[in-house]
């Protein structure tokens, strides 16, 4: 990997561990990204310290505080998948998509497991009035994992389908909301709303999950998730075919680098 946190194009096929872990280090890899995940985890901290110290006594609770946390991380995460499938589209042909994919899946697993650390932290320090302020704990830490995965892969997934990073960062905060919004706005459709990354988080981030509530979420996760990035693989596919020749390492640099 390159100074500024390039992918190589180099012919010789890495490992799914040392691609993965290439990527990785890619998506943090050029200031800008560093700020990005400093602003993210920066916003989860003020956030859970906020409720905390300021909030309602009533309402310092993990799963308030979640809601709270990982809602508004999960606003900027998708902005590192969208940077990583744009470098898979101005790299070399051979560059695989799946380390790509599992590189963000991580990256969006950690600011997760931040933000159930900075709450329970916040928590453990504040005062509450709640009944029970540890209610559903477990599941909670879970959800807010799969949160930020699914956020995650919404960006990956847009990032490959559109040619702006700009517009496909907007895409990813005003499709999937707009969406909840439009078939909540509709008596016979409103029932769709389960199938929408909103309501998921929603169910997730309270810790009230039922059999039916996971069904649903697995249903978000094979449309928003799998779904958009298989599409967004076949356009990468048909790029590839298409004869786009592969940018010169300085060209990238600059690209990349902003």
């Amino acid at each position: 990997m390159t100074s500024s946190g390039l992918p190589p194009t180099r012919s010789a096929r890495t490992s799914l561990g040392e691609a993965t872990l290439s990527a990785l280090r890619r998506s943090v890899g050029t200031r800008t990204r560093r700020f990005l995940l400093a602003l993210t985890l920066l916003l989860g901290l003020l956030a859970a310290a906020g409720l905390a110290l300021a909030g309602p006594s009533g309402d310092r609770t993990f799963a308030k505080l979640s809601d709270a946390v990982q809602s508004l991380m999960s606003v900027i995460v998708p902005a590192f998948g969208i940077l990583l499938a744009r470098d898979l589209k101005r790299a070399s042909e051979s560059i695989r998509l799946t380390p790509t994919l599992l590189a963000a899946t991580l990256l969006a697993a950690v600011v997760g497991l931040f933000g159930v650390l900075v709450c329970a932290t916040a928590l453990a320090m504040a005062t509450s009035s709640a009944q029970d302020p540890w209610r559903h704990v477990g599941t909670i830490a879970l959800g807010s994992v799969l949160v930020q995965v699914v956020a995650q892969l919404v960006g990956t997934g847009l990032g490959l389908l559109t040619r702006r990073p700009v517009i496909a960062f907007v895409a990813s905060i005003a499709l999937p909301l707009g969406l909840w919004l439009l078939l909540g706005s509709v008596d016979v459709l409103g029932p769709a709303q389960a199938l929408t990354p909103y309501a998921s988080v929603r169910h997730l981030l309270s810790g009230q999950m039922s059999a039916l509530n996971w069904v649903q979420w697995l249903a978000v996760l094979l449309i928003w998730g799998a779904g958009l990035n298989v599409l967004g693989a076949a356009r990468l596919r048909r790029g590839n075919h298409g004869g786009r020749p592969a940018p010169t390492p300085g060209e990238q640099s600059r690209s990349l680098s902003r």
